[in-house]
């Protein structure tokens, strides 16, 4: 994907399309539009060990997630609930997203 076909934006809820989380839904965090990939929150976690900061402190294991490819993850529809396409219409000038199936804005 080029920077131009990248339509996801931060705050959009999306379905996971392939991999260990396949169906699962998040709200995406960060997108990163130089390498077409997207953060999810709560999905492509990885583990990261992370250093005792003080002497005596003990270390620790966090989860974090990981940025997925943007072809991997579709926009979920508020109305129809499902993972679909995103299509645009213009109305009053301005360039709207709307759902390819049921054609509600989002």
């Amino acid at each position: 994907m080029t920077k131009e076909q990248i339509k996801f934006k931060k705050g959009d809820e999306v379905i996971m399309l392939c991999g260990r989380d396949k169906g699962k839904k998040g709200k995406i965090l960060k997108v990163v539009v130089k390498s077409s990939r997207v953060v999810v929150e709560g999905l492509n976690l990885v583990k990261k060990h992370r250093r005792p900061k003080k002497q005596g402190e003990k270390g620790e294991m966090i989860l974090l997630p990981r940025a997925v490819d943007a072809s991997n993850v579709a926009l979920r529809c508020p109305r129809c609930d499902r993972p679909v396409k995103i299509g645009y219409r213009l109305a009053d000038d301005k360039k709207l997203r709307v759902c390819r199936k049921c054609q509600e804005p989002i």
